[in-house]
This record gives structure tokens, sequence and C-alpha cells, in this order.
């Protein structure tokens, strides 16, 4: 009989989790790359030259790929003929290697969960609990998938409970451009349909593990439903013309999982979940005889790119004036040097609720940029760790206050801003640029000085000062109120030409 010992689970959980968080799939790699050789439009190309630095840079420097280093997810299939050498659970067992991987001191990352939710909000410490789904199958062995799945990508999950006649399609295409750029396209896009609502949305998680092969898929032919689902979403998603980072061009999705289960004579559940930029998953099987090796791959499966910066337009922040703001135009690519703020979510809500009560704010935000990010720890000679952009949409409702109240210059972030967030940026003058999603490790060497300024307590959500010297962003939303992410998909899938635009229902 097969034994599974307790701390040869731990240690392979701790080590799959590390092994993600600096590399990325090869399929994805593959992917990505030949998405990027076929790339027509200038913004999509550039952003997917980011990624790909990013990866590779990671990858030999074993440092997260992104930031948010996820959700820690596992999916385990467990041999019922497998004896177990602990007393402990299989969910608290996830847990110990998750924490293990997650306060490793040669590359910490970041703790992004937080208890009780609805209230104080605090952090765990150490990113448990992590969310666990077992299933027991014949056999001797355990096989293990674990995924880090960041906030971007997880909020955009859609589900819903179609009527029978309702179109898949249709529904897809809907949901879809309502999901902007915040879960960092290029991804992958996974539908689960039938079964219940609970049993759809876990589907759809648990396919978006598979192997990327739609190439293969086109190449022989669609043999079932599914299959066929898969090559329609894949070529309307991507003639959608959302694009890498929502910026506009060829590929959004680089390949689209369909898979299904018999359900209720009266439903249809859909459950549609995104992969972002930032795929990260591994599949590992224990049969008693030890801890999992997973096998890093080749440095020869990243393409050797360097980025072409000959078009960017250097800013000092130092001496930026509102003259020069107004120069600039949404889709022109700078290099920001000079000081730069930092604050997402919790930061600016104590600072909208300190200004509301007439309170003087701990930094000045007068004439400034603020970056939305939450940091990794920093190790060994880093000045700060891997430093990708948040979600911007997520800070919408702060902007007006902000930018009425602090005389606050313009805004670093990620993926679009909504109608009412804009309409501040072109009512004050403002500027609101993106960093490419996926790419923190590459911004983070930017970098160069970092100290905290306020909120100490909210740990990466605290406001810091970086000092950056020629941090590559996009103008997303520019003085006039002109918007990419309006202008760049609109563009490209009227090139593309092959589908009408669709409302959201």
């Amino acid at each position: 009989m097969t034994v599974i010992r307790e701390q040869d689970f731990i240690q392979s959980v701790a080590d799959a989790f590390q092994f993600i968080s600096y590399y990325h799939p090869e399929d994805y790699l593959r992917d990505l790359w030949e998405a990027y050789q076929r790339e027509e439009s200038p913004a999509a190309k550039d952003a997917m030259a980011q990624i790909l630095v990013n990866s590779r840079m990671a990858a030999e420097g074993h440092r997260p790929i992104c930031q948010d280093t996820g959700i820690a997810i596992a999916f385990i299939r467990a041999g019922m003929d497998v004896r177990w050498d602990t007393r402990l659970s299989l969910e608290e067992l996830v847990n110990e290697g998750v924490r293990r991987a997650y306060t490793d001191p040669d590359n910490p990352l970041r703790a992004s969960m937080l208890a009780d939710p609805d209230g104080k909000r605090r952090s765990t410490g150490d990113n448990t609990p992590a969310v666990t789904h077992v299933e027991l199958v014949p056999g001797d062995k355990v096989e293990v998938i674990v995924a880090a799945k960041g906030g971007g990508s997880e909020n955009k999950s859609k589900f819903a409970m179609l009527l029978p006649s309702d179109s898949i399609v249709d529904w897809v295409l809907s949901i879809v451009p309502t999901m902007g750029a915040d879960w960092c396209p290029p991804g992958l896009l996974s539908l689960a349909i039938g079964g219940s609502p609970e049993k759809c949305m876990l589907m759809a998680k648990w396919a978006m593990m598979e192997p990327m092969n739609i190439h293969q898929l086109k190449a022989r032919g669609p043999k079932t439903r599914e299959e066929e689902l898969r090559l329609e979403l894949y070529e309307k998603v991507n003639a959608l013309g959302i694009g890498a980072q929502g910026l506009g061009g060829l590929t959004t999705v680089l390949d689209v999982k369909v898979t299904g289960f018999p359900t209720h004579a009266a439903s249809k559940p859909v459950a549609l979940l995104p992969n972002c930029a930032a795929t990260r998953h591994a599949h590992f099987v224990l049969d008693g005889s030890g801890p999992a090796k997973l096998e890093p791959p080749s440095l020869d499966a990243w393409p050797r790119l360097a980025l072409d910066l000959s078009t960017s337009k250097r800013v000092n922040l130092d001496t930026i004036t509102k003259e020069e703001i107004a120069s600039f135009k949404a889709g022109d690519r700078l290099l920001l040097s000079g000081k730069l703020l930092t604050g997402r979510d919790a930061a600016h809500k104590r600072i909208v609720d300190m200004l509301a009560r007439g309170e003087k704010l701990p930094v000045d935000l007068a004439g400034r940029f603020i970056y939305y990010t939450g940091p990794v720890d920093a190790v060994r000679d880093e000045v700060v760790g891997p430093a990708g952009p948040t979600t911007s949409s997520r800070m919408d409702k702060f902007v007006e206050p902000v930018l009425a109240q602090t005389g606050l210059f313009g805004m670093v972030g990620k993926s679009e801003r909504g109608p009412l967030a804009t309409e501040s940026i072109r009512k004050h003058g403002a500027l609101y640029c993106i960093a490419v999603g996926g790419a923190a490790y590459l911004v983070s060497k930017s970098i160069r000085a970092s100290r905290v300024l306020a909120f100490e307590d909210l740990g990466m959500e605290a406001i810091r000062e970086f000092e950056v010297k020629d941090m590559p962003v996009i103008v997303a939303v520019d003085a006039k109120g002109d918007a990419v992410h309006r202008s760049g998909p609109a563009e490209w899938r009227a090139r593309i030409g092959k589908i009408p635009v669709v409302t959201a229902a």
C-alpha cells in the first residue's frame, strides 16, 4: 500500500507554490510568443513584449512574475488505496505547505489573504488558508494541482443561470467586453456548462489548469459540441479586438476551454472564468517515494527580446506641470523618473475619510502622481520586490474627492477607468497612465529607492514613495478625457470586422 508521509506532502506543496511564482507554464510562453509574432497593434505588441521579458527575468531571478501572488488553490485527486501518515487533515496539510512557500526568506510571496472579509480585513500574514478541493478516485497515488489566482482575474469571474434556449456564444460575447482589461489579457477563458451552480463554477476553475492546445484542435478539427464551442469562441472573442491589456489588438485570448456536465431540464448554468497573463499552475503526483520533483523549464523556452523604448517620452515627475500633462495624448508611451507615491484601496479610503473630516493628510499630494500597487517584500539587495499595478477601477470612487481636494496631478495603475473617474480626470486636467499587468518584476527594476511615508499598519497597502528611473507606462486617459481603452478595442474590432458590436445583456 502507498504511504504518503506528512512532510513529503507539505514540502511538495511548498515547492510547487514557489515554483509557480517565477515559472510560467511552457505552453503559455509558446502561445504568447506566437501571438506576439503575429500581432499588428503596436501597443498590444509592446505589452506582450513586456510580459515576455518580465517572465524571463522572473525565471532567472527566482522572483514573482506578478506582485499579486494570488489566492492559493489546490486540487487533489487522492487514490482510495493510499494510506496517510499524518494526523492532519488534507486542508491542514495544504495550508502548511502554503505557509512555508509564502514565508520563504529567499523568495517571500505577498500575503494577500484577509480574515474578517466584511470587517477589519486584516492580513492572515502567510496567505493561508488556501482553497482546497478534494476528490477520491481509484488508485494508489495522489495527484495534486496547485494554482495561484490573482485578484484581478478572480474578480472577473462570471456566472449565470441561462434559459435552456439561450445562446451560450451570445452570452459570452456580451460578457467579455464588460470584463475590460482588469483580468490582464492575453490569457485563457474557461467556460463550464451544466451541473448545479457550485458544480459549474468548480468545473470552470479545474479546466483552466489543462494544457493550452487550441492550435492542435484547429489542426485536427472538432469532434464534440464542447470542441466546436472552443473554436467558435476563440475566434469570436479575439474578433472583439480587446487585445493585450485592453489596448486593442488581434489577440485577447490564447485559448478557450469548454467543459460540460448533465443538468436539470429547466436549467442551463454557465460559468466563465479568466486566467490572466500571470497564468500560474503546476501538477505533480505523489507515489510514496518522497516529495515531488518539479523540473525547471529550460531558458530556451523564453524568447530573447529587447524592449523598444525609442518612441517613449521621458517625463520628470519632480518638475512636471499641468501644461506638460495637457500635451500628452491617450496612447503615448512615457518613461517616468522622479518621486512617485504609492497607494491603493485601503490608503485611498483613509485619505477620503480624513478629507471628509477636515483632517490634514500625512502626505502632501499636490503636484504628485500616485501608483496603485502593493509590492512584494524586498530580498537581498533589492530596493523593493515585484511591484506591478493593481486594478485601477477599484479606486474610481475616490478619484473626484482626491483630485478636487488635494491637487494630485496623475495616477498610474492597470486597465480602464469608469465614466465617472474619466470625467473627473478631464475636469481637473489630470492624467491616468497604465503599467503592464503581468510585468511586475520588470517594473520593479526601474525603482531605485523606496520608503514608507504613511499608514505603515496597512502593510503592502501603505503609502510609499518610490524613486523611479525610466518606468515604462502608457497614457490611458489624457487631460481631455480621451481613453485608449475605448478607442483601441473599437479600432481593432472594426479592423478585424468579423462580428458586429454586441451590448451586454
